[in-house]
Order: structure tokens, then sequence, then C-alpha cells
């Protein structure tokens, strides 16, 4: 084996200067990264894969993120809520459909107030008691983390899309900080959560360096979900004319996090079915053990647009899951109608 996976497998880590060298391996050091990883994956999870029924509830936003269709400057995204009705029509269609975790996920919109956000965590959970419940909102004070989680809340989900300072401030407004999220990705554990974090592979201005910086980080803050996905553009942000992210360095991230963290949730993303018809497939091939097909109505699907050409029809709608069930067992998988908690406590 070679002698930095053999490493990252037996002590859980590595340097960032090995790090680097690892994120810049050949193609067979590549391979034999997502064979370990692939057995990893077996060995904790089985041949298991989750489905997370993901709800785009809001598309307005406050914030201003440079690489983001829903950016608050973006005056050509049609912008669109979703009622309390609505929401849970779409857990009923989910709940019948197998799914057995919801993912709230919306721009920090303030018309989601804490009040709103709390009335609707009761209805979801005290109709489907049995499922868990994710929430994808931004950044907010402790308080609001705590009232979510004291109403039923059971995760959350704050990417904190890169490790350096330097870097997160060439992709966000001056108004956001690295600090700060890092901040609320404690308090999010401090409280309870099962907490998720998570990077584009690709970026603007990213680094094998700041790739590198992430991965420690994320092995410091011992999550127990990591979403990557490849950066695409938009071509209504300031980031239009950036080369996307790749398959293949996206899929050796997603190796190399397995290994790193064997128990860790790992999604295969819309984004990676978007940039290669079986991304997704590849994707767990590489370590990935969770999917999160899209419940929100069809009519609003196309209008939470964070970068082009977005998944959101076909296999990607909850509704047929049967298609995603048929492409899950190509690769050797089974959908599991459970909860599907992380192992990474």
């Amino acid at each position: 084996m070679n002698k930095l996976i053999d490493k990252l497998r037996t002590a859980g880590s590595l340097s960032k200067s090995e790090f680097e060298e690892l994120i810049n391996c050949d193609k067979n050091t590549a391979e034999e990264l997502r064979q370990t990883a692939e057995k990893l994956r077996i060995e904790n999870y089985g041949h298991d894969i989750y489905i997370r029924g993901l709800i785009e509830f809001t598309n307005f936003c406050k914030q201003d993120c440079l690489y983001c269709g829903i950016r608050k400057s973006n005056l050509n995204c049609q912008r669109y809520r979703l009622s309390e009705d609505d929401i849970m029509e779409c857990c009923r269609e989910g709940y019948r459909l197998g799914f057995r975790t919801f993912v709230l996920q919306g721009g920090e919109d303030a018309f989601f107030n804490d009040d709103r956000l709390c009335s609707i965590i009761e209805k979801i959970k005290g109709e489907y008691p049995d499922c868990a419940l994710t929430l994808s909102v931004g950044e907010k004070p402790y308080q609001s983390y705590k009232r979510f989680y004291d109403c039923g809340a059971d995760r959350y989900l704050l990417r904190h899309e890169t490790a350096n300072a330097e870097h997160f401030a060439k992709l966000h407004p001056k108004s956001q900080t690295l600090e700060s999220r890092k901040e609320c990705l404690l308090a999010l554990k401090e409280i309870g959560y099962q907490v998720g974090c998570g990077f584009m592979v690709g970026s603007p201005y990213q680094t094998v360096g700041t790739l590198a910086e992430d991965l420690l980080f994320i092995k410091e803050l011992n999550p127990q979900m990591v979403g990557i996905g490849p950066f695409i553009h938009h071509n209504d942000t300031p980031f239009r004319d950036f080369p996307d992210g790749t398959l293949e360095l996206t899929l050796k991230l997603l190796s190399i996090i397995r290994v790193m963290l064997p128990k860790v949730l790992l999604p295969a993303t819309t984004a990676l079915a978007t940039i290669d018809p079986i991304g997704r497939e590849k994707g767990i091939l590489a370590g990935a053990n969770v999917v999160m097909p899209n419940l929100s109505p069809v009519s609003v699907r196309k209008k939470y647009q964070l970068y082009e050409n977005k998944v959101c029809t076909g296999e990607e709608s909850a509704q047929c899951k049967g298609c995603l069930e048929a492409r899950i067992r190509s690769v050797g998988c089974r959908i599991a109608v459970n909860r599907g908690d992380s192992m990474n406590i």
C-alpha cells in the first residue's frame, strides 16, 4: 500500500505537506485510494446508501457570496418561498416514497424568522417522529440554533467553504468572515447537533495548499457529515468566467475524507451528477454513502439554481426514486429506508 494512504488509514491524519502530496497523486495511487475508501465505507456502513429528501424552501438570501446564483445582488433570480403547507406536503410525499430524513435548505431569509422556523420544525417532527430533520439555513446566532434544536431539529449543514481566511475573503463580501463561520460550526457541535461542514472543489483561487488546510480543519472539527462537490459557475455571478471544478479531483478528495474519517457520512452531491451523467455512482464508488434527491415542488426546482445547469428533474427528482434505486444497485449498493445516523460520534 502507498505509504501516505497507509499512514492516513492508520493515524487518521497527515501533515499539510503530506496531504498536498496525496492530493497531487498519480492515477495509480488515486485508484488505490479509491479502493481503500470503498472498503472502509463497506466496513462501516455495509452496502447501504442513505437518502435525504431535500426541500429547498426559499431562495431569498441576505448574503452576497460571489459564487452563488441566489446571492442578493442577482436581480435575474426568480425569488420564491414555500408556505408551511407546501413544506408539509413535500414531507408527506417524501415519507410515502420511503424518505426518513428531510433536509430544509434555503437562503438566509429574514422572512423565516425563528418563530416561523420553529413552527415548521415542530410540525414536521410531530407528524414524523421517526424521521430525522436537517437544517441548512446559514449563519445564525447561538440562541437561534439552540431554539431549533430544542424544537426537534437533529442535524445542521453549514459548509465552511474554505479553511483559509484569505481564500474565504476572496469568495465572500467583507461582511462574512471565516472566524464567524467556524464559531457557528463549533456552536452547533456544542448544542448537540449532528454537524456537517464542507467545501467546493475547484473554487476560484483555491490551491492544493488551501485544500490541505480544509482537510486539516475537517479532521480537527470531526463532523458527522462532510459535503463536498465541484465548483460550477453561475452566469449571473462575478465568477461566471472561472473554470468549473473537476470530477477527478472531487472523487480523489471524497476518498481522502473517507479514509481520514471512516465513519463519516459522505454525500454524492447533485453537483457531481451535474458534471457527469454517472457522477453520483462514481462518488459512491469513491467512498460516498448519501444521496439527496429533490422533494421540492417541480414548479420551483429550477429557481433554486446555485450554479448553471443544475440537475433538477429525472433521477435527481425524488419522484423518480425507482430510477435512483436502479443506479445505486448498478454499483452494488442499496437504498436504506431509515434515518441513517452518522457513526462518527
